[in-house]
């Protein structure tokens, strides 16, 4: 039993290495090597593509268009997301179930089936081509996904603490700023960094919304290495290891609250 444990141990571990060596090695790797030896080593390695990278392409704006794309979308939906799971979880009733159960219907329905409603309503109302378009429409279709996370979250407070606070002379917006936030800040954090990978690694609705190329977020750009006949691979796979860093570090901050908000869940739930 050991050994068969020990042995799909094994085995998932090499499929999650023996992708993430070949996407490392291809980064020091020239096309004609690449080619010639696609599992190889890369011999000799080579910085060309990381410096091409830099030299070709404006990739300090293209980070910027995904930090802002970004930073704006996640602090949109947990703002809005914390605020109408307080109020589903606060005021109990016919209202607030319906509230909740129209916000998990919004999960049932796939984001490519409104693909073209959201283009022709980008169009109409201007927002087409533009950051804040983009916000609001990846916050429009995030924002039942943390209803429904925080929901959960916001069951886990307790009621009597609501309560004491409303006695002590606390208006709603102080019990919810004051209490609630700082009680669920583990799980909004956690929250906060499933968002950051799903808003960073999308590619769907900037292809659909962005079209200026000075506007391209990073997953965008790199397409641009993917030609009609050929695709310079060890361009495109260094674009996404440079796309990846910024996750990795982020998550390494929020790391600990990530886990501290499962943890609660968990021993809570």
């Amino acid at each position: 039993m050991t050994f068969l444990r020990r042995s799909v141990l094994l085995l998932y571990s090499a499929l999650i290495v023996a992708p993430l060596y070949f996407v490392v090695v291809t980064v020091f790797k020239s096309s004609p090597d690449f080619y010639a030896h696609p599992l190889g080593w890369p011999l000799p390695p080579t910085w060309t593509n990381l410096l091409r990278l830099f030299r070709e392409q404006p990739l300090w704006q293209y980070f910027r268009n995904s930090v802002q794309v970004t930073a704006g979308t996640v602090l949109l939906v947990l703002l809005l997301g914390s605020m109408i799971a307080y109020a589903i979880v606060r005021f109990r009733g016919r209202t607030a179930g319906l509230l909740f159960m129209i916000f998990a219907a919004g999960l049932m329905v796939p984001s490519q089936v409104n693909m073209l409603t959201l283009y022709d309503l980008a169009r109409k109302l201007n927002l087409s081509d533009r950051p804040l378009g983009l916000i609001l429409f990846s916050s429009a279709l995030l924002l039942p996904l943390a209803v429904f996370m925080l929901s959960g979250f916001m069951k886990l407070i307790s009621r009597e603490l609501l309560e004491a606070g409303s006695l002590d002379g606390c208006g709603e917006w102080s019990l919810y700023w004051r209490i609630a936030v700082p009680l669920v800040a583990p799980s909004l954090a956690s929250t906060a960094a499933f968002l950051l990978v799903v808003v960073w690694n999308d590619l769907l609705l900037p292809m659909l919304l962005l079209g200026s190329k000075s506007r391209l977020t990073l997953p965008l750009a790199i397409l641009q290495f993917r030609g009609e006949y050929v695709t310079d691979y060890p361009m495109l796979l260094t674009g996404v290891v440079v796309t990846s860093l910024p996750l990795v570090v982020m998550f390494l901050f929020l790391q600990r609250y990530f886990i501290a908000g499962l943890s609660e869940g968990a021993l809570k739930g």
